[in-house]
């Protein structure tokens, strides 16, 4: 990136940090007002937005960008309609920014309160999703934080269009049309760029696959929530009704092949195996599922494939799985120690010892039992919305939702106190 083209993004930055200054006070109903204002342009610049996708999307065709890609990429007139809706909804959501998270009075008298205040300039990187652009620019005002947006360059026309369409309803209202702000440019130098704002970005979401995520934790300088990788497993105990397990394997790794909390990897107890088995591989083959087998597998279906050292690992997003024999609860707890991202792992069984001994043992950020791990989702868990599911440990653990796009501070009030 030329120094030019630097210092164009630092204003930017710049910028959304003045904004985020401003944006952090402003109560609930200037936002929700906002937010409301920023739906209805959407739905009225729909022909705008739909005549500037539609030059993204005949690139990634003449590019040989797989269907499924285009079909995420590509707009309409009822897709806008779904995103400016779920735009409604973030603003009917409860507001996090000034609520307290604990507070009690001292011995000395002192008056103390930990409160969520806003993050300030979150920095988001994304793949060819333009609905995200909407989604987390939302999801930030709501939560009092400027954001800071760099989509895929496959989408950079509907994402222009979009930023500028939320920047002009903003204009109108007490919240800065500057809090929400695409980082300039298409190339990876500016990523870079925004990946090393170090004190004028405040935390970095990356959203995508494997090797975005990695390259971002990798490379920034600023502090980073990393999210989205799911290698997740369904054990198979002992103990479980089949007829359940079989419902929830199909759901898990077929209901929706190509997110991260699809089921890639399946563990099955030795002592279930010659029952479950075969009907597991009927019902996953009937829907187009590639099984990649362990030898002990591949004896109950001839159209299983030999699973690899990589398989175990490996998060498909499509329509495969990998599948295993274990001896004991506590074999597949250590498979997925070794194989598993840390998103979300189930166990289907009737004994409330497996259970509970597989909940504490799995150190995943959603464990299910007798449950899809398709349900590891904000929405589902009922926050109304997410910023994305994080993996890690700090700051925020499993389904981000608005109380995970915030920090806290302390409040403490005397009456002349000294210490």
């Amino acid at each position: 990136m030329s120094e030019l083209e630097r210092a164009e993004f630092l204003r930017t930055a710049r910028r959304a940090k003045d904004a985020a200054a401003d944006l952090a006070p402003l109560p609930r109903a200037v936002k929700d007002a906002a937010l409301h204002a920023v739906a209805d342009a959407l739905e009225a610049s729909a022909a705008r937005i739909v005549k500037a996708n539609a030059l993204d999307v005949a690139r990634a065709r003449e590019a040989g960008t797989p269907a499924s890609m285009i079909d995420r990429l590509s707009l309409t007139p009822e897709r806008i309609t779904a995103v400016a809706d779920a735009v409604r909804k973030v603003a009917a959501l409860p507001d996090p920014v000034g609520e307290t998270v604990r507070g009690n009075v001292l011995p000395n008298g002192l008056d103390l309160r930990q409160v969520r205040v806003p993050l300030g300039v979150v920095g988001i990187v994304y793949e060819g999703r333009p609905n995200v652009t909407v989604d987390a620019a939302a999801l930030c005002l709501k939560s009092g934080n400027a954001a800071l947006l760099r989509g895929s360059s496959s989408a950079y026309e509907s994402n222009s269009v979009l930023v500028d369409v939320m920047q002009g309803a903003l204009a109108g209202t007490p919240v800065p049309a500057d809090a929400v702000q695409l980082v300039p440019g298409t190339s990876r130098e500016s990523v870079k760029h925004l990946m090393r704002a170090r004190g004028l970005v405040d935390v970095l979401i990356p959203r995508g696959g494997a090797s975005l995520i990695n390259s971002v934790v990798e490379e920034s300088t600023v502090p980073v929530i990393e999210t989205g990788v799911g290698n997740c497993s369904v054990y198979v105990d002992a103990a479980a009704d089949l007829d359940m397990a079989v419902d929830i394997l199909v759901n898990a790794k077929t209901q929706r092949p190509s997110v991260c909390n699809a089921a890639e990897t399946l563990l099955v107890h030795a002592d279930v195996a010659e029952a479950f088995l075969p009907r597991a591989l009927a019902a996953l083959a009937e829907r187009g599922v590639t099984v990649h087998g362990d030898e002990r597998v591949r004896a109950h279906g001839d159209a299983v494939v030999a699973a690899t050292e990589e398989d175990w690992g490996t998060e498909y997003l499509s329509l495969d799985i990998a599948a295993r024999v274990v001896d004991s609860l506590d074999e597949a707890v250590a498979h997925i120690r070794r194989y598993g991202s840390g998103h979300t792992e189930a166990i289907v069984t009737g004994s409330q010892p497996a259970a509970k001994r597989f909940a504490a043992l799995v150190d995943s950020a959603a464990v299910m039992v007798n449950a899809s791990t398709r349900f590891t989702d904000g929405e589902e868990f009922g926050f109304g919305a997410e910023i994305g599911i994080s993996t890690q440990k700090l700051h925020a653990r499993g389904p981000m939702g608005l109380p995970e796009l915030t920090s806290t501070k302390y409040v403490v009030t005397g009456e002349g106190h000294v210490r």
